[in-house]
């Protein structure tokens, strides 16, 4: 006996069609376009997902010495130190600190053992 697949079949082409509706032409509405689309689309969801992480902690370096350096030190010698000193601040709350709130930044500083 043979099988179509029908209600199935349906629901896989209305599942990949959901997924590229805001696409642009025919890759949102031609099911072997819209699969080719979505594919890539995936792939580059995926691949941008680890490199945002990988620019944003680009951006918190480059906010963190720019402080530093407004304070005459480096960003090795103030990470270096805040090791030492055992202080654990990420450098999320470390560049936020010193974009937002500087007296807080400085107070940072000077539990980690710096002068400046």
């Amino acid at each position: 006996m043979r099988v179509k697949g029908g209600v199935t079949g349906i629901k896989k082409r209305k599942k990949i069609l959901k997924q590229t509706e805001g696409f642009r032409g025919r890759s949102k509405n031609a099911r072997k376009l819209a699969m080719q689309a979505l594919d890539r689309a995936l792939a580059y969801n995926y691949r941008d997902r680890k490199a945002l992480k990988r620019t944003m902690r680009r951006l918190w370096i480059t906010r963190i010495t720019a402080a530093a350096r407004m304070r005459g030190l480096s960003y090795s010698r103030l990470m270096g130190a805040m090791k030492k000193a055992d202080l654990h601040l990420n450098r999320k709350i470390l560049a936020d600190l010193a974009a937002t709130q500087p007296a807080q930044f400085d107070q940072v500083l000077k539990s980690a053992g710096l002068s400046f």
